[in-house]
């Protein structure tokens, strides 16, 4: 399976294929996220602790208009990331974006498991996210494209970036919230 990827995916594609990736991922967020949040909204809230609540609550009441906003937000650095491996050879935004690619599928296993249900996005994040990150990851070591010290660099980046990201995305939800 892997030679046979390795001999129809060129790297350039394969690098575009991250916002490709994300776009399908997110499709299933954006398609289910307005309704899953009315019909789980409460069992949800009931089954986190209740410091975490305040954090979770603007999320369960998110639009659908207002959640497909913030997907293009990150779809934008996603495509920026994405542009500046393949015309610069700047790899280390890449690589950072691609951790969290990955590390969101636990997110999303990890919630789906917790609350006994499904999550919007769980379905694509095993079989879409999972694979691809996993791959690129392979790919750009295998063909020595990146080294063990890029990782180290990109997830420095990754912890430093994410958490101010985060937090400006859950501040703009808690003003867009259902009514």
């Amino acid at each position: 399976m892997l030679d046979w990827l390795n001999q129809h995916i060129d790297m350039i594609s394969l690098l575009w294929l991250l916002p490709v990736c994300f776009m399908f991922h997110d499709f299933e967020e954006i398609l289910t996220v307005e309704s899953w949040g009315i019909t789980y909204g409460n069992r949800v809230e009931a089954a986190i602790p209740p410091r975490m609540r305040k954090m979770y609550k603007s999320s369960m009441q998110m639009t659908t208009r207002n959640f497909a906003l913030d997907v293009l937000f990150v779809y934008f650095l996603i495509v920026s990331v994405t542009a500046a491996a393949v015309f610069f050879s700047f790899y280390t935004l890449y690589l950072a974006v691609t951790a969290l690619f990955l590390l969101h599928v636990f997110t999303h296993f990890g919630q789906s498991i917790y609350l006994k249900l499904y999550t919007p996005g769980v379905v694509t994040a095993l079989f879409i996210a999972l694979p691809y990150s996993l791959y690129a990851f392979y790919r750009l070591l295998s063909e020595k494209i990146v080294g063990l010290h890029d990782f180290g660099w990109a997830l420095l980046l990754l912890f430093l970036l994410t958490p101010p990201v985060v937090w400006g995305l859950l501040k703009r939800r808690g003003r867009h919230q259902r009514t």
